[in-house]
């Protein structure tokens, strides 16, 4: 069982779920939590990931990532290493790694902006499972700096109907709608 006051524990209570889905999903991701001493232990059917969707203030435009994986352009993100326990210092760590941002930061605040439970098919030994993703809201300043961590990993700075044309994935599309809500203000 996790500690309600760790990072993760705080981040989950806060959470206020938008929708059936959110609900649901959110309700999946508390018990995980509840009853599991190590909800990121990647060897679980579900497991806890934190992610983010990178943003340019001044611009309002959302950076995306191909995920060869996925076959799909989503946000960045991904598994805790050994000794993490905090989804946001996760979603930091792998948005650096991912874009070459080195000036990433919580925003507009370090709450939950979406939490959603997503399949992810199997690759290699790997079997299928699912992630139960922590979404955050990242800005940059200097989005010019960015560079992709791989050729088979490029990196698109798009408007947020640009992003929703490149993916159509429901879950993808609902955390687009709350990060379009923050940069329009």
């Amino acid at each position: 069982m996790v500690d309600p006051q760790s990072p993760l524990g705080s981040l989950l209570s806060r959470h206020r779920p938008h929708g059936a889905r959110e609900e649901a999903d959110l309700a999946r991701v508390r018990e995980l939590v509840e009853t599991s001493a190590e909800p990121w232990d990647r060897s679980t059917p579900l497991h806890v990931t934190g992610s983010a969707f990178v943003v340019h203030p001044d611009s309002g435009r959302v950076l995306l990532r191909w995920h060869e994986r996925q076959q799909a352009w989503l946000h960045v993100g991904g598994h805790f290493d050994p000794g993490e326990t905090d989804p946001l210092e996760v979603a930091l760590r792998e948005g650096r790694e991912e874009t070459g941002l080195t000036d990433l930061g919580p925003w507009p605040s370090a709450d939950l902006v979406h939490v959603a439970v997503v399949p992810v098919p199997a690759k290699g030994d790997e079997p299928a499972h699912e992630h139960a993703d922590l979404r955050f809201v990242l800005a940059t300043g200097a989005p010019t700096a960015v560079r992709a961590e791989r050729p088979s990993a490029p990196l698109r700075w798009l408007d947020v109907s640009e992003a929703r044309q490149a993916n159509g994935l429901p879950n993808v599309l609902e955390t687009l709608t709350r990060v379009e809500r923050l940069v329009t203000g």
